[in-house]
């Protein structure tokens, strides 16, 4: 179909609605820490791309993971998708989780798919027609899904790819969150960057709710990567990666996506136990109770059996090592430092003071100096 691209206008989409194989998806996921209310309106015969359940691998850990070849084969076919349609996916945010639909079927062998830039908000502003969102059946389609392993990383090939100067991981998370300044939106998880990244959040190449002009994007890829390098893009779980991965293909970078993002390696992997914002939540909590249990300079084998009750064997091993390095302002420092990335609320603090009674009464007492290391950090962490 002349005109068609990784990317089409609204008035592209608008002068091909009515051609018989045009297929347009909504893909709108909802933002974390939104409040975003869906629209009611959908553009003429959008079909509704459920990214978070039929499109992912609902029983994997992490979220947003990549579906099977045959669960993503039978929900396409479901949507009453065949081989040889054009695919325009569009989301109500302008440009946010479209990019992982067109990133999904490309990995899945359908290259006639399209991200509509700017999304239901130009769509709307251009006054094109809409109607009223309805559920509908469709026949089933004859899609038939292809995986293109190039399009995907995953966890296992990290370590290899970091060592290669081939390769190039660009993160599209904000700046804050890369840099660890503020605390990750899913709980318990810990900041930090896969190491030898760079940070590209995702908004710098968009304009409001549209792609920048290529040649923008272009300028700011050729300050992060060589036009030879190939790059892995990664997030928080795979979503605005997608956008990246994007804008990379227009500008004719091999590219891939690391499926589970920050979400499954931060999880997988330990964090810099020399920043604290970067330590998890449970290495924290051991951080705190081997602190109180030593106040009194000896932690019992009842205390630390308490705390390995708490928390895995290898955390409390690697975080003992971190704390026998540090004096006691150190420690203290590294407590706060710890708890403002993790954004302790009021219940949480009430559980983590009522983990260092448990632990220190383990022995059968509170003695002076634990009760004196609580009170302080009462104090200091109110």
């Amino acid at each position: 179909m002349d005109g068609f691209d990784n990317i089409v206008s609204v008035k592209w989409l608008k002068d091909h609605l009515n051609h018989p194989n045009v297929v347009v998806l909504n893909g709108t996921i909802q933002k974390v820490s939104s409040n975003f209310q869906s629209e009611e309106q959908q553009i003429e015969n959008a079909r509704f791309f459920d990214i978070k359940n039929a499109f992912s691998d609902a029983s994997a850990e992490f979220p947003n993971t990549i579906p099977s070849e045959i669960q993503f084969q039978t929900e396409a076919q479901k949507l009453g998708i065949n081989h040889d349609d054009f695919i325009v996916v569009y989301d109500e945010f302008g440009i946010y989780s479209s990019p992982r639909v067109w990133w999904l079927f490309k990995t899945f062998g359908h290259n006639n798919v399209a991200v509509l830039d700017g999304g239901f908000p130009e769509w709307k502003a251009q006054k094109f027609p809409t109607e009223v969102k309805t559920e509908k059946q469709y026949n089933s389609g004859n899609f038939i899904a292809k995986y293109k392993p190039n399009n995907i990383v995953y966890f296992e090939s990290l370590e290899a790819i970091n060592k290669d100067p081939n390769f190039k991981i660009i993160d599209a998370r904000s700046n804050d969150r890369f840099m660890c300044r503020v605390p990750e939106p899913r709980e318990g998880l810990r900041s930090g960057y896969i190491p030898n990244s760079v940070n590209l959040p995702y908004q710098n190449i968009l304009n409001e709710h549209k792609f920048q002009h290529k040649e923008q994007i272009a300028s700011t890829f050729k300050d992060l990567a060589n036009n030879n390098q190939h790059l892995v893009f990664t997030c928080g779980s795979g979503i605005t990666a997608s956008i990246l991965s994007l804008a990379a293909t227009l500008l004719g970078y091999n590219n891939s996506v690391y499926d589970g993002s920050w979400t499954e390696y931060g999880t997988l992997t330990t964090g810099n136990m020399q920043d604290p914002k970067q330590w998890s939540k449970e290495e924290l909590l051991a951080y705190i109770l081997i602190f109180v249990a030593h106040s009194d300079l000896e932690e019992t084998k009842k205390e630390k059996e308490y705390i390995l009750s708490r928390v895995d064997k290898d955390i409390y091993k690697r975080v003992e090592e971190k704390f026998n390095q540090d004096n006691d302002y150190q420690s203290i420092q590294n407590i706060i430092e710890a708890v403002k990335t993790h954004d302790y609320y009021r219940n949480d603090l009430a559980d983590l003071f009522a983990d260092i009674k448990l632990m220190a009464f383990a022995d059968g007492g509170f003695d002076i100096m634990e009760k004196e290391a609580y009170h302080y950090l009462k104090k200091i962490l109110k």
